[in-house]
């Protein structure tokens, strides 16, 4: 019987995996390659832990597990080896196609998609000193412990037997029932079940919106600047896009042209500024929707984060003639990676959205609609809602007073809260430089250029976010970033035409 040697076994002690759980992962993955034959006989667990330096009891309970799963056979007092009728590999891996003749496929894709300016976020943002980076969670003020107690919920044997099934196009009906009774009203919004599809984030469900209602002889209008993957979906579509550009209220809609079918707006909370409509201009808009015939789709994110005052109404909440499509998100305020939301319309175009969503992914996974359905159920959600109000009304008082002494310019922020300024840098500032530079410094912005659809020249504008960052750490970083900002300027070189760039 052919003997395996420990030396075939590696593990990685700063990884967040188990030592069990790589020991376990390293045979499986031996055996489905082929590297381990069946009948192999595996190092007894006391060599393999002394060439580990791990516990003895760690690979007894690894191998016991493997042993469990049907990978490997016990031995009567002389250890393990593999089974005979574990699963392995039955064809080898081959090269990629590199012949002569091979198919040439950037010539055979036929349409393009990748158009938006990229936000670009490091994953390993949590390495950096000060994480200005918006859109990112601080875990410290998550009830991680209820999250697992949820998902443990949704793995009952009832729920699970009603998840494991097929959906078809359908959506956890307990979801369902909680964004309609609990969710929306606290937006003054009324919609019932056969109103609202849970669609993967906000952007899955602007993305349905867009390609029902846009095409090409549409006109789709969005504001100036705003998040990029709304200007490219809206590009995308084939429609004529048109943005208008927003100030210290939002979007003005007697900016609007008058030919326009679809209006995209972030009223509550402007992306990227952080501005907010007055409720004279969310009127205004409906008024100008009903008089020219065009609809309007409103990105309502953020509004939990209220904690300088109450956030205005959603446009869906005062709109009297079924012109808005609401667009929420969990995403946001429950972790970024959870990639949940909903849309709340009208029955025939909720049908509509229903059934091009199951052409693309069916439905959202139902272990997270349930999840989520009983983080909200079981109050996790309000409580951790109260937590983030509480923290991030000190780190934003913190910031404003770190911005001012240090003589940054906020040219946007929220009336009622949020999670971000948008920062003015000098005419002169080239942002994307700047967010280059303040890498080595230990320190994450976000530029404003890809927020731009049209912006040829360079841009000033910078967005700085504090819901990733500790309230202690928010003034050194705000001073680096305005240190930064002064070297950049003291070293601009002059160009052939006797101007200057950074």
């Amino acid at each position: 019987m052919p003997r395996i040697s420990e030396d075939s076994f590696q593990i990685d002690k700063t990884r967040p995996t188990s030592l069990q759980a790589q020991i376990r992962e390293a045979v499986v993955s031996a055996i489905l390659s082929g590297r381990l034959e069946p009948l192999a006989r595996l190092p007894s667990t006391r060599r393999l832990a002394e060439h580990l330096g791990i516990s003895r009891i760690t690979v007894s309970l690894a191998y016991q597990e493997l042993a469990a799963q049907g990978y490997l056979d016990p031995l009567p007092r002389s250890g393990y080896r593999i089974c005979e009728t574990a699963p392995i590999a039955r064809l080898r891996a081959t090269q990629g196609a590199d012949a002569p003749g091979a198919l040439d496929w950037s010539a055979r894709i036929v349409k393009r998609f990748d158009i938006a300016r990229s936000i670009r976020k490091p994953l390993d943002w949590r390495s950096y000193p000060f994480p200005f980076t918006y859109g990112q969670s601080d875990m410290s003020l998550f009830d991680l412990a209820a999250w697992r107690d949820c998902t443990r919920r949704s793995l009952s044997r009832s729920d699970f037997e009603f998840m494991a099934g097929d959906f078809a196009a359908a959506d956890d009906m307990q979801l369902v029932q909680y964004i309609s009774s609990r969710t929306l009203p606290r937006r003054g919004i009324k919609a019932a079940a056969d109103e609202i599809l849970v669609t993967v984030g906000a952007q899955n469900a602007i993305w349905i919106v867009v390609q029902l209602l846009l095409g090409a002889g549409r006109h789709a209008v969005c504001e100036e600047p705003s998040h990029p993957d709304i200007y490219a979906s809206l590009k995308l579509s084939g429609a004529s896009v048109s943005t208008v550009p927003v100030d210290q209220n939002g979007l003005p809609p007697d900016d609007l042209p008058p030919d326009v079918d679809v209006v995209f707006v972030t009223p509550s909370h402007q992306a990227p500024t952080a501005v907010r409509m007055p409720m004279a201009r969310r009127r205004r808009l409906l008024e100008l929707a009903q008089e020219r015939d065009f609809i309007v789709v409103e990105d309502d994110y953020e509004f939990e984060m209220s904690f300088l005052e109450a956030p205005s109404p959603a446009l869906r909440s005062i709109d009297r003639h079924n012109r808005v499509l609401y667009i929420g998100s969990f995403s946001k305020s429950l972790f970024p990676g959870l990639r949940l939301g909903y849309l709340v319309g009208p029955p025939e175009l909720i049908r509509e959205a229903r059934a091009l969503r199951a052409l693309m992914l069916r439905h959202p996974p139902g272990h997270l609609q349930r999840a989520v359905s009983n983080f909200l159920a079981l109050g996790h959600y309000d409580s951790l809602i109260r937590r983030m109000r509480g923290e991030y009304a000190k780190r934003h008082d913190t910031m404003a007073e770190a911005l001012e002494k240090c003589g940054l310019t906020i040219a946007g922020r929220s009336s009622f809260g949020g999670t971000s300024f948008w920062i003015e840098g000098r005419e002169d500032l080239d942002a994307d430089a700047l967010a280059d530079a303040l890498r080595a410094d230990g320190v994450l912005i976000e530029s404003g250029s890809p927020f731009f659809a049209h912006r040829t020249e360079t841009c000033r504008y910078f967005r700085m976010a504090y819901s990733s960052i500790d309230a202690s750490r928010i003034p050194e970083g705000v001073e680096r970033v305005a240190a930064r900002s002064r070297w950049l300027q003291e070293h601009r070189a002059p160009t052939k035409a006797g101007r200057e760039k950074p």
